[in-house]
């Protein structure tokens, strides 16, 4: 049974399972690539995208997998990467709906693991990587990759705050030592981790989540009033596009 944050995330993403599976921002990138070669070197029986989206991940991995299940909250994305991995000849990749603080997995199930972009919209980030080790299997790789916070609160909640206004599913994007310590606890290793700047092109960021207009405008009203310290941080550029930073954690199931 879905919770009311559940149906938020699905409500919000659903319609606009296209989107993110034709986004540049989603289905391109240096970390797809790194992702892809590290699976190859893995080149697991079972793999797991866990939040797929667009189902980029599951796309990355299929062709050095055996076999790669690909989850998310939403039928509607399901359905879209379905029939993208299809159009692409990708018989291996099977989908199931389910939320990633619950899988429907036995314990120890794959033998790795990729997650794009997804938890930042998980209530319970914590509950969420306990699932991921639980159903992996000792010494699995698994990679998380997602947009994270400056460590200085200024910066955070300025971030926070764009984020929630563009998408009310928002949960949080956490700073990097606080995915290395919740990863930590839930029973990750970190072998590698890599940062990098991603631009955010204001008017397509806001498309793809159809914002409404009072909402993006008070993104804009938030960073015409920001003080040099964040426009500089994130590069605010006139017409509101912005630079997120980003995170690729290379880590191994203890």
């Amino acid at each position: 049974m879905q919770t009311v944050h559940d149906r938020n995330v699905t409500n919000k993403f659903g319609p606009r399972a296209n989107a993110y599976v034709e986004s540049a921002v989603h289905s391109q990138g240096e970390d797809l690539e790194r992702l892809g070669k590290i699976t190859e070197g893995v080149a697991p029986d079972h793999a797991l995208d866990l939040g797929c989206g667009g189902g980029h991940v599951a796309y990355a991995m299929a062709p050095h997998a055996k076999k790669v299940t690909a989850s998310d909250l939403s039928d509607e994305m399901l359905a879209a990467v379905a029939a993208t991995a299809k159009s692409k000849g990708l018989g291996n990749i099977e989908t199931i709906q389910t939320s990633a603080e619950k899988l429907p997995f036995a314990d120890a199930t794959f033998d790795m693991l990729g997650c794009r972009y997804s938890a930042h919209h998980w209530q319970d980030v914590d509950a969420g990587f306990r699932e991921a080790r639980r159903v992996l299997m000792p010494g699995a790789t698994a990679v998380f990759i997602d947009c994270y916070a400056p460590a200085k609160p200024l910066l955070d909640t300025h971030l926070q705050s764009i984020e929630l206004l563009r998408d009310t599913s928002h949960v949080r994007d956490y700073s990097i030592s606080e995915w290395t310590d919740k990863l930590g606890r839930a029973g990750f290793g970190v072998n590698a981790l890599r940062t990098w700047r991603l631009r955010m092109d204001f008017p397509v960021w806001i498309a793809r989540m159809a914002t409404p207009q009072l909402l993006a405008d008070a993104i804009r009203a938030l960073q015409n009033s920001a003080p040099a310290e964040i426009r500089e941080h994130f590069a605010i550029e006139p017409d509101g596009s912005f630079m997120l930073d980003m995170v690729m954690l290379e880590t191994m199931a203890a």
